[in-house]
């Protein structure tokens, strides 16, 4: 058990599904102490989300609560409120996702909060904000990558926008409310003084669309749905190949483009398009040309070729390509830790990679409320009798 980076810093998160909880998980991984609370009825939905295995365990709740603590408590009551604000005031951080005013509606909101805890650093994370005249709009991921502006430029130009096969919206928003977590802390520790942390999805996801804006208000230029084609970087596509599968070869710079081309035996259209601006009026011819050569091998060998001449390329991977892969055993990009309801359960391993504190999967997803009697009684100075009345009245 490796200790983390954070280790020693305890995070309350509060808020359910994605956006939120992924901060909390990278913030976990990295050795923080989190404890969520969920509400005792049925706890984050997450939990029933995702494929399920044959017995009906959910297979996505174990990666995404990895490392953290669940105690229930319902946060519409007094009581659970006040067993919120308790646990604030030992916290470092408090984590939420909740609808923007809700917090507040329930005494839980930063002036509350830090009144008893100056040093706290609340992030807060929602689909538009804070502030602004849709922060009261409920948001979720997808909406996030349509405002945001992603998902008019995932997809065919053909068909209608599409979507990326994950919640990326939620989770570039959950990366950047770690970012700021750890931006706020590295002020905290120069100031004495924590802050909120404003995460909008959409923001989240506008923050990676690269010059699109310029794009349009410069140039008049709107970025079309270009299917697994990069725009206006040539050559980047998947290209055929004689076994039906297909290669991610990206020669877009100069030199893999000229090598590319020579170990296609066309040296001369390596040397006449190395301009990048020629290949890109020429994409089109390019991708012909390309498409016709990988399609006359199989994919290993399309791939061994590329590989031999230095030209950066990839196979399509799916998940048992990621399983038997050695790279990925060597790097334990993958790793299989026990899972007490499923035995060996694989799952990916902490990113980054820090040389000196790597933390640690200390445990799976935990079952609902599995640490609320150790809390609340080991922080929070509640003894077996008040537990169990808090139980019987629901608050937890």
């Amino acid at each position: 058990m490796t200790a983390g980076a954070l280790d020693g810093l305890r995070v309350l998160e509060m808020g359910q599904l994605l956006a939120g909880p992924f901060c909390g998980q990278l913030l976990g991984d990295h050795g923080a102490d989190v404890v969520k609370l969920e509400d005792p009825r049925a706890g984050d939905p997450i939990r029933q989300w995702g494929r399920e295995q044959k017995d009906g365990t959910p297979l996505w709740w174990p990666i995404v609560a990895r490392n953290k603590k669940s105690v229930t408590c319902d946060l519409r009551t007094a009581d659970g409120q006040r067993i919120a604000r308790e646990f604030a005031a030992q916290a470092d951080i408090v984590l939420e996702n909740f609808k923007p005013g809700t917090l507040e509606r329930w005494g839980l909101g930063y002036d509350e909060l830090s009144a008893a805890n100056p040093g706290l650093i609340m992030v807060r994370v929602s689909g538009f904000g804070q502030t602004g005249p849709d922060a009261h709009r409920p948001g979720y991921g997808s909406i996030g990558e349509a405002v945001g502006g992603l998902r008019d430029v995932v997809g065919d130009p053909d068909r209608p926008p599409s979507r990326c096969g994950i919640s990326i919206g939620d989770s570039l928003a959950g990366t950047f409310a770690c970012v700021g977590t750890l931006a706020a802390l590295h002020h905290r520790t120069a100031t004495g003084r924590g802050q909120i942390v404003d995460v909008a999805i959409y923001e989240s996801v506008l923050a990676v669309m690269e010059s699109l804006l310029p794009e349009w208000e410069l140039a008049g230029h709107r970025r079309p749905r270009t299917g697994a084609r990069l725009p206006n970087v040539v050559p980047s596509n998947v290209y055929p190949t004689a076994d039906g599968g297909g290669v991610l070869i990206a020669a877009n710079a100069d030199s893999p483009f000229r090598r590319l081309f020579t170990l296609m035996g066309e040296p001369e259209l390596g040397e006449r398009y190395a301009p990048h601006e020629e290949r890109i009026a020429r994409a089109d011819e390019l991708d012909a040309l390309i498409a016709a050569w990988s399609a006359r091998h199989t994919t290993e060998e399309v791939l061994s070729l590329l590989d031999t001449h230095d030209v950066p390329a990839g196979r399509i991977y799916t998940a048992a390509d990621m399983l038997a892969d050695p790279h990925f055993a060597a790097r334990e990009s993958i790793v299989h830790v026990t899972e007490p309801r499923l035995g060996s359960f694989p799952m990916q391993n902490i990113f980054p990679r820090l040389s000196d504190t790597p933390g640690a999967i200390r445990w799976t997803g935990p079952t609902l409320g599995e640490h609320t009697d150790e809390l609340l009684s080991k922080d929070l100075g509640r003894s077996p009798a008040e537990i169990d009345d808090l139980r019987k009245r629901g608050v937890v």
